[in-house]
C-alpha cells in the first residue's frame, strides 16, 4: 500500500472516531454555556430540565452511545492547504469516515436519497455527508469542523432577501419572526448563525458557518457584535427557556457572519443548532499528528 493511501486510511479512521466522540460529548465551549445558563436561571421547571441535561450528557460518556438518538445529517467544513499532502483522495476518505462512523458511535440511519426516497443506512449518499470547501493557499495541514445537523435544530433554517427599503431593521424582525415561529420546536436553548450578505445563497452558508464558531464568541465588526448582543437579548425576551417550557433563557447565543453586498440587495438567513449542539473541530498537521480544539482531554 502506498503512502498516500496508508495516509488517507488513517485520515478516515481518525475522523470516525471523532465523530463518535462528537455524537456524544458536547464541545467544552457549549457545555460550559449550558452550565452558566443553569446557574442564572431561577424557574423550578427550567432548572429541571438543566439538570436532565447534564445527566444526559453522564450518561451518553459512561454508555458511550450518542447523546440523542437524533444525530443528524452529517456535514463537515473542510479548511485544507494547498500543501496537504493527502489532499487527492480526501473527499472519498472523509465520505467513508462517516460510513465507519455510523457503526461505530453508532448513528441512526439519517441520509434518506432525495427523490428516489430510500434510506442508504450508511449516512452516506448523494453529496452526503455534505461537505463545505475551503483552500488555504500556502499551508500544509487540514481543519475540519464535522457538525451533526439534527432534523428539529435544522427545521428553523430559513433565508429571505430583503428590498433596500427595509434595511437591518428588516433583517432583525426577520430573525425575530423566525425565532418565535420556530424556535419553540428546536430544542433551546439555541446557538442562533445569522448570515448577512448580498445573496441568499451566501447569506445561507455564513449563517452555518456561524455555527462552527465558539458559542458567545462575537464578530470582528463592532457593528455587528452589538447586533448579536441585541438580538440574544430581544430572543431571550421571549421567554422559550430550555425545550421551550419557559425560562429567563432562550439561546446560548447568536454569532453573525457577514459578507459585502450589492447597494441594492439585502439578503439575510437564519440556521439554529440545539442545546446538543453536537460540533467539534480538528485539525491535522502534514505528518497527520491531530489536535482536538473543542474537546480537551479527549483522545481518539
Amino acid at each position: 500500500m502506498t503512502q498516500q493511501l496508508v495516509g488517507l486510511d488513517k485520515i478516515t479512521d481518525t475522523v470516525a472516531k471523532f465523530t463518535a466522540v462528537v455524537s456524544r460529548r458536547l464541545p467544552d465551549d457549549v457545555t460550559s454555556r449550558l452550565t452558566t445558563l443553569a446557574t442564572e436561571e431561577r424557574q423550578p421547571m427550567a432548572l429541571m430540565i438543566y439538570d436532565t441535561m447534564k445527566k444526559n450528557q453522564e450518561l451518553a460518556g459512561e454508555l458511550k452511545r450518542p447523546s440523542c438518538q437524533d444525530t443528524g445529517l452529517v456535514q463537515i467544513f473542510v479548511q485544507v492547504g494547498s500543501h496537504f499532502p493527502y489532499i487527492d483522495g480526501l473527499s472519498e476518505a472523509l465520505k467513508e469516515a462517516i460510513g465507519e462512523a455510523t457503526q461505530l458511535a453508532p448513528l441512526r440511519h439519517n441520509t434518506v436519497e432525495t427523490f428516489d426516497e430510500y434510506n442508504t443506512g450508511t449516512n452516506v449518499g448523494s453529496k452526503s455527508p455534505w461537505l463545505y470547501w475551503d483552500v488555504a493557499e500556502g499551508r500544509d495541514d487540514l481543519q475540519l469542523h464535522v457538525y451533526l445537523a439534527g432534523g428539529g435544530c435544522s427545521l428553523p433554517g430559513q433565508g429571505r432577501t430583503l428590498m433596500p427599503g427595509e434595511g437591518y431593521e428588516g433583517a432583525v424582525k426577520f430573525v425575530m419572526d423566525v425565532m418565535t415561529s420556530y424556535g419553540l420546536n428546536a430544542c433551546p436553548p439555541l446557538l442562533v448563525g445569522v448570515g448577512i450578505g448580498s445573496s441568499i445563497d451566501a447569506a445561507a452558508f455564513m449563517s452555518k458557518l456561524a455555527l462552527m464558531r465558539p458559542v458567545h464568541s462575537h464578530s470582528v465588526n463592532e457593528v455587528a457584535a452589538q447586533l448579536e448582543v441585541d438580538l440574544e437579548e430581544a430572543i431571550n425576551s421571549i421567554g422559550l427557556g430550555p425545550q421551550g417550557l419557559g425560562g429567563s433563557k432562550s439561546v446560548m447565543g447568536v454569532n453573525i457572519e457577514n459578507s459585502a453586498r450589492h447597494p441594492s440587495v439585502l439578503s439575510v438567513a437564519v440556521n439554529t443548532g440545539c442545546w446538543s449542539h453536537r460540533r467539534g473541530t480538528i485539525r491535522f498537521d502534514k505528518d497527520l499528528n491531530y489536535e482536538l480544539l473543542t474537546h480537551e482531554g479527549v483522545e481518539l
